[in-house]
């Protein structure tokens, strides 16, 4: 549903002398104005605080001038007041989403030289901004090839980052820690991943991403060597082309292009960007006519996590025995199942010798459980066989595909997402890329995809020491701001810092009741549960695990900090399940339970052991009666944890 309502002098200021353009968030807390007197800027503030003062737009392209000054605004620029609703088909977040803008078009044309073309985009929500670029083929025989996108973020020099730096820039799996960091001690190198957290002040926080890449390189954030006194220029840094390097070629087209949605959310607190949704709604509606089938859902994992991987037949029976006792409608056949992968015999439509695919599917039809296969990127590639492979995966019932290891994010690699994406769908199969980039909300233009990796974790546990309170804190406030993320939680071999080395099966370091918030903080609607049966079945937690879901109809950051503690609150029905986790300091908060209707519960919760400072694994659980008018009282071992649920009294 859209409705236009059309504002004009309230809410323009446009001077032809002046040439400066003017548009505010619907609750006039957020400004833009983009000026085009010389060269194109931009600035934003917010309730009158200038956060991004002057900044540059526009491009540079090979054999070709930059287009970046010297622009007529062709149109006399409406801005309409737009709305949007819908009923997602995967609720990440919510079970309905209604969002309100403000939104404006300039097309400007160069007044000399080639006088290119451009449109720019804009739209103003209450709590963030949203702009893109059209640019056109133009007087230009053959392709045009962008070299360079100029858009920059010129930030307070008091401002500081959470920056997530690859080990290789443009061709990784961005999986890294996000380091909080003064943006006057970046280097003119960095190539930092996004989300980008900003902190202005305690007051006033910026996230940068992105938001529908298609046909598009993906977008990095720079540090300018130029910056104006009392500011940090951050740049924008595109995913070069195969055989490119980062002064080259990052984006080809002939006609016309419209780069992604460069998105800045805006706030008070950066928990409150948990809740948003503008990277969905900057995404068209749902393309799959019926989407029915996709079915959300926590999956078994098979072997490797608990030690090298076994494809043998009784070890994933024993995995879909798992997925079954728990209620699980899924189990995960990773690696091997299809013999050696990433070589020329590697034959994605068979399994390897000692598997019997067909008695393993009817295994787990028998226990209601579907299965999911992983495949390696170059192996789904070869000769198109994914085409082949899919129809056929189709005919077995399986239900979804772990495509792994693409590890790049420039515009063929995007343009491949969406062809599998796509083909995926056709053929009734979810989604979840491993070795991938960021999320930018596809999701709710094909829900099959249903999760990706793109981040630092739990995995990581198995053969390093990065997996630390303090990082798993700080993934809810920056990576997961750009949407679903398979850290694959559920590590039950709890042990202390102290405590814990690198092993198979793999320990974990944090409490039992840390692990379990994981499962409500972290947004995946496919949740790949990462342990072995014999160390989950029967132990304390396991029951908690049988009745989390992995969708909500309603989400609420409620209290934290990134790398200190987070608290969630999040509704499933009538229930609503609260989540918290916490750094390697001890600490009891209080927190108020408004997000309760006003009634009576009976609120179960699981909480870390008086001693689960010393014996993480131990935790207790009660069940007591609560009103809605009371502040529920947390207490977290270092490292700890705390989930409860709260349902209604009938």
């Amino acid at each position: 549903m859209k409705k236009y309502l059309t504002f004009f002098l309230s809410l323009i200021v446009l001077s032809t002398s002046a040439q400066k353009f003017q548009i505010t968030s619907p609750d006039r807390s957020i400004k833009m104005e983009v000026n085009y007197e010389n060269e194109l800027f931009y600035s934003i503030t917010y309730h009158d605080k200038l956060l991004i003062d002057n900044s540059p737009l526009g491009f540079e392209f090979k054999n070709e001038e930059p287009m970046k000054s010297g622009m007529s605004l062709l149109n006399v620029p409406n801005v309409s007041l737009e709305k949007d609703s819908w009923v997602p088909v995967v609720k990440n977040k919510h079970s309905s989403i209604s969002l309100i803008w403000n939104e404006a078009k300039l097309s400007f044309k160069e007044t000399k030289g080639d006088r290119r073309q451009m449109d720019f985009f804009i739209r103003v929500y209450d709590n963030g901004v949203a702009f893109r670029y059209q640019l056109y083929g133009g007087r230009k025989i053959g392709n045009r090839q962008i070299t360079r996108e100029l858009t920059g973020f010129s930030l307070p020099e008091t401002s500081s980052g959470w920056v997530a730096e690859y080990p290789r820039p443009y061709t990784s799996s961005q999986e890294t820690e996000f380091v909080k960091t003064a943006l006057t001690d970046l280097a003119t190198t960095t190539v930092a991943g996004l989300p980008f957290l900003v902190e202005v002040d305690k007051e006033n926080y910026v996230a940068i991403t992105e938001a529908n890449i298609d046909d598009f390189s993906g977008f990095y954030i720079g540090k300018s060597a130029e910056d104006n006194v009392g500011q940090i220029m951050l740049t924008t840094k595109l995913s070069p082309l195969p055989g490119e390097n980062e002064n080259g070629v990052k984006t080809r087209f002939v006609e016309k292009t419209q780069t992604p949605w460069r998105v800045l959310m805006i706030g008070n607190h950066p928990g409150k960007f948990i809740e948003s949704e503008i990277i969905h709604g900057l995404n068209p509606p749902c393309a799959i006519e019926d989407p029915s089938w996709i079915k959300p859902g926590m999956s078994a994992w098979d072997h490797w996590w608990s030690g090298e991987v076994k494809m043998e037949m009784d070890v994933i029976k024993e995995y879909i025995d798992l997925a079954a006792a728990q209620g699980w409608p899924y189990m995960l056949i990773d690696w091997q199942w299809y013999g050696p992968f990433n070589r020329p015999e590697a034959d994605i439509t068979k399994p390897a010798p000692q598997l019997n695919m067909p008695e393993i599917l009817e295994y787990a039809r028998s226990k209601n459980v579907r299965c999911w296969l992983w495949l390696y990127n170059t192996d789904v590639n070869k000769n198109d066989s994914y085409k082949e492979a899919f129809a056929l995966y189709e005919k077995w019932g399986i239900a979804g595909i772990k495509i792994d290891f693409m590890d790049r994010d420039d515009q063929e690699m995007v343009n491949w997402y969406r062809r599998i994406i796509k083909k995926a769908a056709e053929h009734k199969l979810l989604v979840n890329f491993h070795g991938a980039y960021k999320p930018d909300g596809i999701d709710r233009t094909y829900p099959n995809m249903i999760t990706r990796e793109g981040v630092l974790g739990e995995e990581y546990s198995k053969f390093s020491n990065r997996i630390i309170p303090e990082h798993n804190i700080t993934l809810a406030f920056t990576r997961m701001l750009a949407g679903q993320m398979d850290y694959t939680p559920g590590g039950f071999l709890n042990v202390t810092r102290e405590g814990f080395k690198q092993q198979s099966p793999t320990l974990i370091a944090n409490t039992r009741c840390a692990e379990l918030s994981k499962f409500i903080i972290y947004e995946s609607p496919l949740t790949v549960f990462s342990e072995h049966p014999k160390y989950v079945l029967g132990q304390p937690g396991a029951d908690f695990l049988k009745i989390v879901p992995t969708v909500w109809d309603d989400t609420r950051f409620i209290d934290g900090y990134p790398g200190e503690y987070i608290v969630m609150a999040k509704r499933s029905g009538k229930q609503w399940f609260v989540g918290a986790m916490n750094n390697r300091v001890q600490r009891t908060i209080e927190i108020e339970t408004s997000f309760l209707p006003e009634g009576r519960y009976i609120l179960e919760y699981w909480e870390d052991g008086k001693d689960a400072n010393k014996k993480p694994t131990n935790l207790n659980k009660k069940k007591i009666r609560f009103g809605s008018d009371k502040p529920l009282k947390i207490k977290m071992a270092n490292s700890g944890g705390y989930v409860a649920v709260f349902t209604p009294e009938k």
